[in-house]
């Protein structure tokens, strides 16, 4: 079923859009062990990828603190990587590298910055030779609410994720890197995590001022790292989609008024705008988030600041055809199967929108997502 006209026009799209796909640590656990049948799988991906219509994968290179790719020692390799028993010496990432270039694929390595456990990682899936171990008890890694982080404010922590960087740029031809929106964890209890530091740093700015700085510090400096290792390669971020939430004092502590004035942090950013047009809140009434308001705030924000920055859009095809809560009687992902390709549509027709990531490569299987994939696929092609 298709939904309402959301323009009157459909501009096709510019060259040069970017049309990604994010390919997870969970897809990675869903690869063979056999490194022949690893590559055999690899190409399919790769051609299914390119006949949907998009040009670019974002693949996790690093999840939990950890790596997928032989080369890359800053971090220990992955207990998710399929062929780390089975054929210790082939490289998983370097031929997935490979394959997407052959078929007309950017390749853009995904890391989460400060992540070390969750979902599919736990403290004992570390390995025991990891500097892991030995962080956990000086305070460059932190236990909040169950799980562990990397600590923002330490400079070892912010020195090593830069290195690891550098790291994945020099050393395998990718075209971009990308950061998601795991930052700082939410912190309801202000005076926890990293407060020690704060105190200890004599800073005279405030908690949020000073965990903001932290971040932004990184930022910056990944990017600089990112454009000396390749300067054709590109440094983004993919926070969540709202602005209020990112200039919350409680999380995340981005400061993506500074990020999106300069040239110095972030080359692309591509918020999580993982809602429909019809997102209602609690008491059914339209909320923040519903994609076009959602949308048309970062437009503003980017116009505002006369951003050199360009904007990209994060699209929910796990939502579509599922009964997600989204404030409506019946979920508009059931209700429709064009949900994404009139999203893609709506952002052309701003003129402000640069390309699109969807989220996830796991879904493309599935039965239920088939329709709304045909309809992406004939505005992306």
């Amino acid at each position: 079923m298709s939904g309402p006209n959301v323009s009157d026009t459909t501009s096709s799209s510019g060259s040069g859009e970017l049309r990604g796909v994010w390919f997870s640590y969970l897809d990675w656990m869903e690869m063979p062990s056999d490194p022949k049948a690893f590559q055999e799988k690899t190409d399919l991906i790769m051609e299914d990828i390119r006949s949907k219509g998009l040009n670019a994968i974002f693949c996790h290179v690093h999840s939990h603190s950890d790596s997928y790719g032989k080369k890359l020692k800053t971090f220990p390799e992955s207990n998710l990587v399929p062929t780390k028993k089975t054929a210790p010496e082939f490289d998983p990432l370097s031929y997935m590298i490979d394959s997407a270039h052959k078929h007309g694929l950017s390749f853009h390595a995904w890391l989460n910055p400060y992540r070390v456990t969750g979902y599919a990682k736990k403290w004992e899936d570390v390995p025991a030779d990891s500097f892991l171990n030995t962080w956990v008890n000086n305070g460059n890694v932190l236990l909040h609410d169950g799980e562990y982080y990397l600590n923002p404010a330490r400079k070892e922590v912010q020195d090593l994720l830069v290195s690891a960087v550098k790291e994945v740029v020099t050393s395998y031809p990718v075209d971009g890197v990308q950061f998601d929106d795991y930052f700082y964890p939410e912190l309801s209890d202000r005076q926890s995590f990293d407060y020690s530091d704060y105190e200890s740093s004599g800073s005279s700015k405030s908690l949020t001022e000073w965990r903001r700085d932290n971040v932004s510090a990184l930022i910056r400096s990944v990017h600089e790292a990112v454009h000396e290792g390749n300067p054709k390669a590109v440094f983004g971020v993919s926070p969540v989609p709202l602005l209020s939430s990112l200039r919350s004092d409680k999380a995340y502590f981005v400061d993506i008024d500074l990020w999106m004035s300069s040239n110095q942090y972030v080359d692309y950013i591509m918020p999580q705008i993982y809602h429909g047009f019809e997102a209602k809140t609690g008491k059914g009434v339209s909320a923040p988030h519903a994609y076009a308001t959602c949308l048309s705030d970062w437009i503003k924000l980017k116009d505002k600041l006369q951003s050199p920055v360009k904007l990209c859009v994060g699209l929910a095809l796990y939502k579509c055809n599922t009964d997600t809560w989204d404030g409506n009687e019946t979920p508009e992902w059931l209700r429709y199967s064009d949900i994404i390709s009139r999203e893609i549509q709506y952002a052309r027709n701003t003129g402000a929108v640069s390309g699109f990531g969807v989220f996830a490569y796991q879904n493309f299987d599935d039965e239920e997502k088939q329709e709304e994939l045909n309809n992406m696929k004939k505005v992306f092609s």
